[in-house]
């Protein structure tokens, strides 16, 4: 008996559910299926893929890139779409009445927002409201933001790398020798 030897290139791993058993994740995901299949809208494709997301593909984004993003005058009077969780920043000091549908928000999050006018909807209220997507923005946390990002790419030290190394701490005595001073050999 042989093995298919060419099947371990075939494997490509697309999720079709989520690995959640969260049943409101899972109601939310009956709902956009329906909607994607019965809808010709891209949007609500979108958001069902990224219903399936893992956690690290749903990255939080904060109020104060939510605010920037608004800002745009094509977004002006539209509902901001995050398939994730909005968090509070202190750093910004002013927000603007918003329109925002999210899995999640944080307690400070919510508050400012309702505080300003605003207004915060989960995503049936929004599949009422705009059932194709319509007058939506779909926005996205940073998936690059995690610090875990910064060890990836060419091993640090190699030339043109500008990996993090994985480091006890920074200092006089940590990797300052050869390769990253002229007299200790050489210099990258």
């Amino acid at each position: 008996m042989g093995i298919d030897i060419r099947f371990k290139h075939k494997r490509r791993v697309v999720r079709k559910e989520p690995q959640s058993d969260d049943v409101y994740i899972r109601l939310l995901v009956k709902l956009y299926r329906f909607l994607a299949r019965r809808t010709d809208s891209s949007f609500n494709k979108v958001v069902l893929k990224r219903l399936f997301m893992s956690r690290i593909n749903r990255p939080p984004m904060s109020i104060a890139r939510l605010v920037r993003k608004m800002k745009n005058p094509a977004s002006k009077d539209k509902v901001a779409v995050i398939v994730g969780t909005i968090t509070n920043d202190a750093r910004v000091l002013d927000v603007p009445a918003l329109k925002v549908c999210a899995l999640r928000l944080t307690e400070g999050a919510r508050a400012r927002i309702l505080k300003n006018g605003g207004e915060v909807m989960t995503f049936d209220q929004l599949a009422l409201r705009s059932p194709r997507g319509q007058n939506t923005v779909l926005l996205q946390g940073p998936r690059k933001g995690r610090e875990a990002v910064r060890h990836f790419g060419r091993a640090p030290g190699v030339p043109h790398s500008h990996s993090k190394p994985y480091v006890r701490s920074k200092g006089r005595k940590f990797e300052r020798a050869r390769g990253r001073r002229s007299s200790r050999g050489y210099k990258a």
